[in-house]
């Protein structure tokens, strides 16, 4: 057998594979005596099928069968050996001759090239990168959700924006009276800061133990049958003959109290003895929310870099007969009519793809188990912060990393996103940083204006 190449262009080539009679006669003779021993035929048993019936039979089908696996690995392992980058896959070319009843062979692949090009990924390219000013308001608001999430409900005063009223439901007929008959709940709770309507929100705040809200529940949940039967304690069946005003008279307030600036409030909220005063405190608070802007910020510089380095490096030259060949094979809903759409549509991915794997070779990007865990454990660190939880163990932020990794469908994921993580800190590294420093508000505008 015998496997060339010719270079078309930069990005098309053509593999010419030619197959001699000797080259897959014993595998046709194989496949056929196999074929002999456990096929029977209409008068003969397994294994006693005469050998110019099996020939007859199958000898084409056979040949055919070895033959194109012959060729097929003959391509791709000329592929491999000669660490082609062949984008799409080999496209038989329509002027291949195959008969059957040949002895020899010879068949033309078209392949499509990646082109070669300059990632432009150096010190000579210039990205912008937005750091976000932590204002005294951000510290602040930290600060009152903190206390908040930290705080403890207790009896109070009057219904403020965060308090759970508890009292007495009556409904009132048309005359604003108690109706006959009508729903009564003794032991009501409501929370009006989770009323969908602001109008029946305000009926409650700033009012005392002792007086009487009259108010709409359907109103409150927008005729929400399993809402309103959760509130009146009614089937929801029943909730359609209920949508008149009550009244709620209030029996007692629960309000929440937000936690002390002390040490068992810095405790809870950054560990044991990791901060001792305000001032510490704060410098926490700034620290958490720098940590969580740098991650915009790092995402801003996705956006940024690869615009400069795609605009640096130009226009790809693409193989785009193939890659259309490819395309079309992969999804059968594009055909001849709208494949040109479509390729047009998915060109800045296909180029970026190819430019993305190159800034990784040039920047010797691996991925190591540990890289995919140190990922992991920044997924379940940021899970656990969402609940308060700032001062995992070690330990368990490992053992949370380990459980996500065994998903397989969450440890492509993270595959995915450590490979992104490593290429963009590579390519920050790599090229000169335009610094700007803004606030919030300009931060949010650049994707806005985009």
């Amino acid at each position: 057998m015998k496997v060339d190449y010719v270079k078309i262009d930069d990005v098309n080539g053509e593999i010419t594979v030619t197959l001699e009679e000797q080259d897959y006669a014993d595998k046709v003779k194989k496949q056929l005596k196999e074929i002999g021993k456990n096929h029977a035929e209409p008068g003969f048993r397994p294994g006693k099928v005469p050998a110019g019936l099996i020939q007859k039979k199958y000898g084409s089908a056979v040949k055919y069968d070895i033959i194109n696996k012959e060729v097929g690995n003959a391509v791709f392992d000329y592929i491999k050996e000669n660490k082609l980058h062949v984008l799409g896959n080999p496209v038989p070319q329509q002027g291949n001759d195959f008969d059957i009843e040949a002895k020899d062979f010879t068949l033309k692949f078209k392949v499509g090239i990646a082109p070669e090009f300059e990632t432009k990924v150096n010190k000579d390219l210039s990205v912008p990168y937005y750091t976000i000013k932590v204002s005294e308001d951000m510290i602040n608001k930290q600060d009152e959700l903190l206390t908040r999430r930290f705080g403890k409900q207790e009896p109070g005063e009057e219904v403020d924006a965060t308090a759970l009223v508890k009292g007495v439901i009556t409904e009132l007929d048309e005359n604003g009276q108690p109706q006959e008959g009508g729903v009564v709940v003794e032991n009501a709770i409501v929370a009006p800061q989770y009323f969908k309507s602001e109008e029946q929100r305000n009926l409650f705040l700033g009012k005392k133990v002792g007086d009487v809200v009259k108010f709409n529940p359907a109103a409150t949940c927008d005729s929400n049958p399993t809402e309103m039967s959760s509130m009146l304690n009614i089937d929801k069946s029943e909730v359609e003959a209920h949508k008149g005003d009550f009244n709620f008279d209030i029996k007692e307030i629960i309000v929440l109290k937000p936690a002390e600036h002390n040490q068992e409030y810095f405790d809870m909220v950054f560990g044991a003895d990791k901060v001792h005063n305000e001032e510490e405190y704060f410098a926490e608070l700034k620290k958490i929310i720098e940590a969580g802007l740098s991650n915009d910020s790092d995402y801003r510089f996705t956006i940024d870099a690869r615009k400069a380095i795609q605009d640096a490096i130009g226009t790809l030259q693409l193989p785009a007969e193939i890659l259309k060949d490819f395309l079309k094979n992969q999804n059968e809903a594009l055909n001849d009519e709208n494949i040109d759409e479509e390729y047009t549509r998915l060109i800045p991915e296909l180029e970026w793809e190819l430019e993305k794997e190159a800034i990784a070779s040039q920047l010797d990007i691996k991925i190591e188990e540990e890289d995919l865990l140190n990922t992991a454990r920044q997924i379940a660190q940021t899970q656990f912060a969402q609940y308060g939880m700032n001062s995992v163990p070690a330990e368990t932020l490992d053992r949370y990393a380990s459980d996500i990794l065994k998903d397989q469908k969450a440890r492509t994921q993270i595959y995915n996103q450590t490979v992104d993580n490593k290429l963009f800190n590579g390519i920050r590294a790599s090229v000169t940083l335009d610094n700007k420093e803004v606030n919030v508000e300009e931060f949010n505008d650049l994707f806005r204006n985009a």
